[in-house]
């Protein structure tokens, strides 16, 4: 009998053993795969940025800088880009969509084809405004804050999944650690067991703090603050304080409290805060780790994590605003330039006053003014002759002393033309020359008398060259007279 028993208790030694080890290989079997598990989990590829903000913000600048383009390109209404996102630990890389919405509010119609239902949980929203326009920055930020709200009231997404999504983001406000290089691993540890309490409903949500999410839109909130770089001209141009930024800062800070949202200071010009964004969105957006503090010492490079702030942490910039108040209106504070138009005026001329004007005009006619006729145009000439003062003069040789020359009654036909004309100016001359002896009643027209003494050679050349002038351009306009001439007889 003794021999039998120790048959089975060896047969259960090794049954026990093999159950050990068949244990143990299941352990390391379960470990590897779930590892392998692990290993397989690929980056989403559905994940998307939707950019929004005015023109001239820099969207199209920053989005390039994220991408590691030198040359950016600007689209218009709505653009599409992709930023390459690695995965150094898993060796594994994907793509980041990009939705860059026009400027002009007009274009708010094209949201529908970068934000629908299927990828409304896969957005991440970013509000860009501009530092260079810092008295209507609180009103961008509220306007395509509005324009986004009133576009996801249109769409088709039912109040329970609405309301998941807007728990969602309370939780990951609360869930925020200010992670340090020490505790890298803690923080991942937390972050695990937090995650592994929502798979199984345990952890409930805490008290908001004041202001906090007051305006949940379900979606994770960025707001980007473009070239910080102009605070300099700000300063030197506009006379721009450190409480005038401080003032700013408090404000868009209490907009990101109430959108969950975090904050950024950028400036691709000097490169600020601009790689510190691109982990931050891929931290946001894959869980990639992020090791970065709150910043806000630097007013040009401010960084706050989303679940970071809140009112007493902003209460801190009260400090420093000595002759403002944080409860101001924006824009008595941050008042815009007074924009002065130039003016151009016409110049201004001063009218002569009369008496000088005369008096002038007297001095002129007695230093012998008149002469001055002779410089007219030759065209001009004729009615010079007729009208001169001299020439109205009784006994003038331009009346009596080319009597022959002027008579066409003599004339053959050839001179039909040259004697009508003859005696059209022999006719103004004596109708002229009755009154000339009444011309001179006072001493003003003395100065007539004085341009009398004109040379008698130089009236009758002048006479006589008008004469031979008109006689050389007459002569192709003879035989059209004559013929008119013939007809009439």
């Amino acid at each position: 009998m003794a021999p039998a028993l120790e048959n089975s208790d060896s047969d259960r030694i090794t049954m026990k053993k093999k159950e050990e080890v068949e244990d143990k290989e299941n352990l390391w079997t379960s470990i590897l795969a779930e590892v392998q598990k692990k290993g397989n989990t690929k980056l989403p590829s559905c994940k998307q940025l939707l950019v929004l903000g005015d023109n001239e913000s820099g969207k199209t600048t920053l989005i390039a800088k994220l991408q590691g383009v030198e040359d950016p390109k600007k689209g218009s209404s709505l653009e599409y880009a992709y930023i390459d996102v690695r995965d150094e630990y898993r060796e594994d890389h994907t793509r980041l969509s990009v939705w860059v919405l026009d400027g002009d509010v007009a274009h708010a119609h094209l949201l529908r084809f970068a934000l629908s239902e299927e990828t409304f949980p896969h957005t991440t929203v970013v509000f860009l405004v501009a530092m260079t326009t810092p008295w209507s920055l609180l009103d961008q930020l509220e306007n395509w804050a509005s324009v986004l709200q009133d576009h996801i009231d249109k769409l088709n997404i039912p109040a329970d999944q609405m309301q998941e999504y807007r728990t969602k983001c309370i939780r990951r406000w609360q869930e925020y650690v200010e992670h340090g290089e020490d505790l890298e691993l803690d923080s991942q540890l937390r972050r695990t067991s937090r995650n592994f309490d929502d798979e199984n409903g345990q952890n409930e949500l805490l008290p908001l703090g004041e202001g906090v999410l007051t305006r949940n839109l379900g979606l994770d909130v960025v707001v980007v603050v473009t070239k910080t770089d102009y605070m300099t001209t700000l300063e030197k141009e506009m006379d721009y304080k450190d409480e005038h930024f401080d003032f700013m800062q408090q404000w868009i800070r209490k907009f990101c409290l109430q959108y969950g949202a975090g904050l950024f200071y950028t400036s691709a010009k000097e490169d600020k805060n601009c790689d510190l964004l691109y982990k931050y969105l891929t931290h946001r957006v894959y869980g990639f780790p992020f090791r970065t503090p709150a910043l806000v010492v630097e007013k040009d490079a401010v960084l706050i994590p989303s679940g970071w702030d809140n009112m007493k942490k902003i209460s801190i910039l009260y400090e420093n605003m000595q002759s403002v108040k944080p409860d101001e209106y924006y824009r008595n504070i941050i008042a815009p330039p007074v924009v002065r138009k130039a003016v151009t005026r016409d110049q201004e001329v001063q009218a002569e006053d009369e008496q000088s004007f005369l008096a002038k005009q007297l001095a002129l006619l007695q230093q012998g003014g008149a002469p001055t006729s002779r410089t007219e145009s030759p065209l001009r000439t004729p009615a010079g002759v007729q009208k001169t003062g001299e020439r109205r003069v009784q006994g003038s040789p331009s009346v009596q002393g080319s009597p022959k020359k002027m008579d066409s009654t003599k004339a053959g036909p050839a001179a039909s033309g040259e004697g009508v004309l003859a005696n059209f100016f022999n006719s103004l001359l004596h109708k002229k020359t009755g009154a000339g002896s009444q011309m001179v009643k006072s001493p003003n027209d003395l100065s007539v008398n004085n341009s009398l003494v004109i040379d008698k050679a130089v009236v009758r050349s002048d006479a006589a060259a008008e004469l031979d002038r008109l006689a050389r351009k007459k002569p192709p306009t003879t035989s059209s007279s004559q013929d008119q001439n013939s007809s009439e007889c």
